[in-house]
């Protein structure tokens, strides 16, 4: 049983980074009870990865009789995840002063782009948005072209999800001595801004310019952090940042270091970057990784994150797991004595609402009146 046994978590359905930190507490042990609207899009279809090892309730948060359902399922949980905009929850009669009212433990943790207060706390974003103000999206991409999308990891997932699952810890560490519950404010955009911490100091140390994307050693600039085209049209990564790792990359692309100038001077790194992509070009993938992998050159294939599990690191690791036929990375991190686990696949929409309820102290009798006035499905 994974370390967070014991432990019962709501999640709001919700996208994005809600679902992953509700994936998370799952795979660590928690009992993570969805609450799905009635008549929503199954999320079979829509949680295929997200929705493993979590429970399916269908509450129709319009009722009264729903909102007073999910107040006693409240009731008996350690947290709740909030996706909605701010002033939602409070509007559906669900706030934290109502749930924390009835539950004074419950960690109440809200999970939006702009947070709880500031003049854009109410207005629509996505992912793209808040690593913008960030300074994030600004820093990524060459330099002669516009900025690159990172996909929407930066935002969503590690400034939200991520940020969401290390707030939930914490705070219930914080409970098991209080013996009180808080509201957790979550926001994509602060940590966004947190991912970005290294590249304040850099720029205080003078070793970055901010205004100046694909020029710095991390962004693409350095001809010695970056990718390369191979002869088959596959891509390769290089990370030899330090001088002994820089050597060893020079020694196997057969580039005699007398030849290939100063490693650290910028004005020479454009240069530097055409030598490399001319040798890189000469060879496939598979070829440079017969060369490179596994030395210290930093050398890693470029891998679409369908052929990744195959790849023997990742088998070795067992990285990748399957559930009901769907390859997903497995949980992490990992625990010696308490191991994560999946506990099955997406359970379909409202699959256990009788089997939840039941388990909260709900008699058969209230079940049934529930259904038959439409506040539970």
């Amino acid at each position: 049983m994974g370390p967070l046994n014991g432990f019962t978590v709501i999640e709001l359905a919700g996208i994005g980074p809600g679902p992953m930190g509700g994936m998370m507490l799952a795979d660590m042990g928690a009992e993570v009870i969805r609450i799905d609207r009635a008549g929503g899009v199954d999320a079979r279809l829509m949680e295929k990865v997200s929705g493993r090892g979590k429970k399916s309730v269908v509450l129709n948060l319009k009722e009264a009789e729903g909102v007073e359902t999910l107040l006693r399922m409240v009731e008996n949980a350690d947290v709740l995840i909030d996706p909605y905009r701010p002033g939602v929850c409070e509007k559906l009669g669900i706030g934290p002063e109502t749930c924390l009212a009835r539950n004074p433990r419950l960690v109440f943790a809200r999970m939006t782009g702009w947070g709880q207060e500031g003049p854009l706390a109410s207005a629509a974003g996505h992912d793209i948005n808040y690593i913008s103000i960030t300074g994030a999206l600004y820093a990524m991409g060459p330099a002669d072209r516009k900025p690159v999308m990172p996909l929407n990891l930066v935002g969503d997932m590690g400034g939200g999800g991520m940020l969401l699952v290390n707030g939930v810890l914490a705070a219930l560490l914080e409970t098991a001595s209080s013996g009180k519950g808080q509201v957790i404010d979550v926001a994509m955009v602060d940590g966004a801004a947190q991912l970005m911490w290294m590249f304040h100091g850099f720029e205080a140390m003078g070793a970055w310019d901010a205004k100046k994307r694909g020029g710095n050693i991390l962004d693409g600039g350095a001809h010695f952090y970056d990718t390369y085209e191979c002869a088959d049209g596959e891509f390769i990564s290089i990370g030899s940042i330090e001088p002994q790792f820089y050597a060893q990359l020079l020694a196997l692309a057969e580039l005699p270091a007398e030849d290939f100038g100063e490693q650290n001077n910028q004005a020479q790194w454009p240069e530097q970057g055409d030598k490399l992509a001319a040798v890189f070009r000469q060879k496939t993938q598979a070829q440079w990784c017969e060369i490179m992998e596994g030395t210290d050159v930093c050398f890693a294939p470029v891998l679409s994150f369908m052929d990744a599990p195959q790849h023997p690191a990742n088998v070795a690791r067992n990285t990748y797991i399957e559930v009901d036929g769907v390859t997903q990375p497995a949980p992490a991190p990992r625990f010696a004595r308490t191991p994560s686990e999946v506990r099955h696949g997406v359970h379909g929409n409202g699959e256990d609402t009788d089997a939840v309820l039941s388990a909260m102290g709900f008699g058969e009798q209230e079940i049934q009146q529930l259904k038959a006035s439409g506040a539970i499905a």
